[in-house]
């Protein structure tokens, strides 16, 4: 009831875009795709004036959208009468709107994280009343509250998938987490932050300690089949509608992913006359909308290494083809590390870690990255809380620094969007309840509890209060000094820099976290002829069946 009455509050702020034309904001698209769903056919979704918020998310975002919208149809029909409803900033919309997001997360974020919560706990000795603060702290998560239930969007139902997917890979039902990982992938492409390690985790079950070869044909089976439903009514929508054509008549040809559109194969897969022509534009369209590698290196101010790297050096005066093989380098680089631990020792404790490391990876090193991107690296590391000791003095720094970071680096999106109050509202709010600077420095003192092993060292503390400092003083002076006439963006700049140099050690953290929990380093330090406790637990659980993870 609290963590709703909050989202509520910040509801009744701004959001983005309001009454800013010519495009009116993600508010307006959101809208838009309300529009377009519930009035044009499925064939047509990813062709319709794409000039204006063109449909650019996967199909179960369309399918999300077509019902809302017509669930708001009932209520007012002039809030997405097509073409006419552009830009509107009708009052009982935004309560309409709003209460979609509150509901739709409610629905899937809220019970995935009550199974995650049950499945960390079920073979662990974790305290209710950490359990229970835990799970505050994750329903509080600033960055969620301010992105969806503020700026506006969805991402609540994307992340609830990510987490019931991961709740069923601690439970050992691997096909459901499969299922529930396509899901989130359908619903935003941005899941790819956690494909890789998601792949790694469950090849690793089907390899170690034993080849389980019927488990990977089924894992196969099912990731194809999830993703042949999740396309299926735009394919079938494609056949009976036929080709879909432009405004003079000839039948629209979207290019090819990843393909030379002037290789013989492709040239005939593109005869307009064939049966199957409608098909494969459906495709190639909405992978084509999806994946916009047109767009350009990163979007607006993020705190990430190609943004840093632009002040610097103007990458903008690159080829796109360069910068895109640059960031697929960085990025691979990047996520290797975890996704070989997460593969060797896929029941370890290195989960979350894992995953959290790789979504980094992502974060900072891929192409065309936007600054509400940070959402998904700081859910697994948010959850960390709920693990065993989670609430230990190491991991609330970590955790709480990454979140203050990444709120404090939208914060000049949040300005935009008048959410100044909320932001700092919660801000506050997450800080008190960890034991965060600036309202208390609890998370960097001794816990009897815990012991002197799982306290934060001099070393990190002097570097988590620096950033704390630094923080607090860029708000200072970005509210009393304006920028000069030459360098406008000095202040989303110097913000921009220093969380990318934050979030690179929220990155290093996780890599190390994940080696640690794996017993990796277990095995190198036992010899070659002798086997870590980790490993041998390991081999137990797999002869058991499903996994349990943290068991003693």
């Amino acid at each position: 009831m609290a963590a709703g009455l909050f989202r509520w509050a910040v509801g009744l702020w701004g959001y983005s875009g309001y009454q800013s034309p010519p495009m009116h904001g993600d508010f307006e698209a959101q809208r838009h795709w309300m529009e377009v769903t519930t009035h044009l056919p499925i064939s047509v979704w990813y062709f319709y004036d794409l000039e204006w918020w063109g449909l650019d998310y996967p199909p179960l975002t369309a399918y999300h959208s077509w019902l809302v919208g017509k669930c708001g149809s009932l209520i007012d029909p002039t809030w997405f009468e097509l073409s006419k409803s552009r830009g509107l900033d009708d009052p009982d919309l935004k309560i309409f709107m709003r209460a979609a997001v509150l509901v739709s997360e409610f629905l899937i974020f809220v019970p995935a994280l009550l199974s995650l919560k049950r499945q960390l706990g079920r073979f662990r000795s974790i305290d209710p009343w950490d359990a229970l603060i835990a799970f505050v702290a994750v329903l509080f998560q600033p960055g969620i509250i301010l992105v969806d239930h503020g700026h506006y969007q969805f991402n609540t139902v994307m992340l609830g998938f990510v987490v019931a997917s991961l709740s069923a890979f601690y439970a050992g039902r691997y096909l459901w987490c499969s299922v529930f990982f396509v899901a989130a992938l359908g619903f935003k492409q941005m899941a790819l932050y956690y494909a890789p390690a998601v792949f790694a985790s469950l090849l690793g079950v089907c390899l170690f300690p034993r080849l389980d070869l019927v488990r990977l044909v089924r894992i196969a089976l099912v990731t194809v089949l999830s993703f042949g439903l999740l396309f299926a009514p735009l394919l079938l929508a494609g056949l009976k509608d036929g080709p879909v054509t432009g405004d003079s008549g000839k039948i629209l040809e979207p290019p090819v992913p990843l393909l030379s559109a002037s290789s013989p194969l492709i040239q005939h897969l593109r005869d307009p006359l064939a049966w199957y022509y409608p098909v494969l534009q459906q495709l190639f369209q909405s992978i084509h909308r999806i994946f916009p590698f047109a767009r350009g290196i990163f979007e607006d101010k993020v705190a990430n290494v190609w943004c840093v790297a632009n002040v610097v050096v103007k990458l903008r005066q690159f080829p796109a083809a360069l910068l895109q093989q640059a960031s697929l380098a960085a990025t691979l680089m990047a996520i290797l590390p975890p996704c070989i631990v997460l593969f060797l020792r896929p029941r370890s404790n290195a989960l979350l870690y894992g995953v959290a490391a790789t979504a980094w990876g992502f974060f900072l090193c891929s192409f065309q990255v936007h600054e509400k991107s940070v959402l998904l690296p700081l859910l697994p590391m948010t959850l960390l809380l709920a693990q065993q000791d989670g609430l230990a003095p190491d991991i609330r720094a970590w955790v709480g620094l990454a979140n203050m970071l990444g709120i404090w680096t939208m914060y000049p999106m949040l300005q935009r969007d008048e959410l100044r109050v909320p932001y700092f509202v919660l801000a506050f709010l997450w800080s008190y309840v960890l034991g965060l600077p600036p309202t208390t420095l609890s998370a960097y003192a001794a816990d009897q509890r815990t012991g002197p092993r799982q306290t934060v060292g001099p070393l990190v503390r002097a570097l988590h209060l620096s950033l704390y400092m630094l923080m607090m003083v860029w708000h200072f002076l970005e509210s009393m000094i304006p920028p000069p006439d030459s360098k406008p963006d000095l202040w989303p700049v110097l913000n921009a820099v220093a969380g990318a140099a934050g979030f690179g050690l929220c990155y290093g953290w996780c890599v190390w976290q994940s080696v640690k929990k794996s017993g990796l380093l277990d095995d190198v330090s036992a010899g070659p002829g002798k086997k870590s406790l980790v490993a041998a637990s390991e081999g137990g659980k797999a002869a058991k069946g499903p996994v349990q993870v943290g068991r003693r």
